[in-house]
């Protein structure tokens, strides 16, 4: 008796233990209730010239040659029927499937810039079975968002979340056509905020599935409001591994008012190349923890070097916004209009600058014009890091709008193995300017062995730090 009162005791704890752990299992049901229907599967086509195509010869129906051409030379759409050639046509071919969701009644649909990028023609089918032809508003490749119009009006909407209040760890889910498979729902967690893996956002991480097809979908909060958009995965086959991107909502979304309203978006720039500053440099430089953006070069007439910016320069704040990371001021700059004055801080030789800067118009897709090339190359002599340099010509620094440097015409020892290469110019050693071979010899000969040497080094239009430690030489 007492065996069998205490077989039902222990059953009865583990069932009351199992309760609460068991309530705490979300159901995402309602969720998808609410938010699926405005979610809507893209498909988009491009046309192709014939010419472009394996042709097929004019052959009779049952000769066994026509079967050949059938199976391993297929042509999109139905074969031509034996008879006269017209010359090279365009079809219609598929180019791609993703996702979407609209944020408007009347009809505007965000999605991703790679899903419709080159489409001839965007198909946007909703959960009823609708489909419409999309027209594209606008698009923009470096955030990847893309607003496209259909011409419906009552459609379902989703509701717009807070990025910002995103907790990692909470439970998400994201709807898309996975593969072509409409409707799809997987749920993870947050895994991560803030994560570099473009120029302009700082992406959702998330382990929720995302595969082909996803792209352009939403990722959805246990409140229903979409706080992203399901953009890139980590991968070594092409499909998920367990790790995905998602654009911030609030990014996304000015974006594609910018779309909406001028059809392109408009950002600033101030001609700067820059990098992040490691904690060796900043050490080295005086500027205690690593942060800020390091100046590597300076466009020619930019807002930057109007200012007075300079390589080597490391920008700590930029309109009142302190910059931790390098990836922070693209950002910043990008969403400063264009023609604001602003101060910029920057770090030069140990103390703080502030530089006036007039911010331009980021042109879309702009290269950056390159210059340089190779010095004459003067007297040279051998210094104790192995290196041998030459004097730069007058007209060269003038050229490349420099006050002094010295060419590096060949490398060993300890300024090889840190990265110093022929053609180099070197500008500074411990933050003395370089003025010619000769000085900078003299330099080097005075320095202390049993401490870091700080080399500011330009090569091509790239000037970055480089860091001879004691155990190097």
């Amino acid at each position: 008796m007492k065996r069998q009162l205490s077989t039902l005791l222990f059953a009865l704890v583990a069932t009351l233990c199992a309760v609460p752990a068991a309530a705490q299992l979300p159901d995402f049901s309602e969720l998808v209730e609410k938010t699926g229907p405005a979610v809507v599967n893209i498909r988009t086509t491009a046309r192709i010239s014939t010419a472009a195509l394996p042709q097929i010869p004019d052959l009779e129906e049952g000769d066994p040659m026509l079967e050949f051409f059938r199976r391993f030379f297929p042509q999109p759409g139905p074969l031509p029927r034996p008879g006269p050639r017209s010359g090279p046509r365009e079809r219609e071919v598929p180019r791609g499937v993703g996702s979407g969701f609209i944020i408007s009644s009347d009809g505007y649909v965000l999605t991703n810039h790679h899903v419709v990028d080159g489409a001839d023609e965007i198909l946007v089918t909703l959960t009823d079975r609708r489909e419409f032809k999309g027209r594209l508003v606008g698009s923009d490749r470096r955030t990847d968002v893309a607003l496209v119009k259909i011409d419906a009006t009552g459609l379902p909407t989703v509701k717009i979340g807070d990025p910002n209040k995103v907790k990692v760890g909470e439970w998400v889910i994201a709807i898309g056509s996975p593969f072509g498979l409409d409707n799809t729902v997987t749920a993870g967690i947050v895994s991560a905020k803030g994560r570099e893996t473009g120029e302009y956002l700082p992406f959702i991480q998330t382990d929720v599935a995302v595969n082909p097809g996803n792209s352009g979908g939403p990722l959805i909060n246990m409140r229903g409001e979409v706080i992203g958009i399901n953009s890139q995965i980590f991968t070594t086959s092409g499909a998920y591994a367990g790790i995905s991107f998602a654009i911030p909502i609030d990014e996304a979304m000015n974006v594609a008012e910018q779309l909406r309203t001028v059809g392109r978006v408009i950002r600033g720039r101030i001609g700067v190349a820059i990098g992040d500053v490691s904690k060796e440099v900043a050490e080295a430089i005086g500027l205690g923890r690593p942060r800020g953006a390091l100046v590597s070069n300076v466009e020619r007439d930019s807002p930057a070097e109007k200012a007075g910016v300079e390589a080597g320069d490391v920008i700590l704040r930029f309109a009142g916004r302190d910059i931790e990371r390098s990836s922070d001021l693209p950002r910043i700059v990008g969403g400063t209009k264009p023609g604001s004055r602003v101060t910029m801080t920057v770090f030069r030789k140990g103390k703080n600058l502030d530089l006036q800067v007039t911010v331009a118009e980021l042109p879309a897709d702009r290269p950056v014009a390159r210059r340089g090339g190779e010095a004459p190359r003067g007297q040279a002599s051998v210094n104790s890091l192995g290196l041998v340099v030459s004097d730069v010509p007058a007209d060269k620094l003038k050229e490349l709008r420099l006050r002094g440097a010295v060419q590096v015409d060949s490398v060993d020892g300890a300024a090889a193995r840190v990265g110093v290469r022929p053609g180099d110019l070197i500008l500074s050693v411990n933050n003395v300017e370089v003025s010619s071979a000769k000085q900078f010899n003299e330099l080097v000969a005075r320095l202390d062995p049993k401490s870091r040497v700080l080399l500011l080094v330009r090569r091509g239009d790239q000037t970055t730090f480089l860091v001879i430690r004691p155990s190097d030489r």
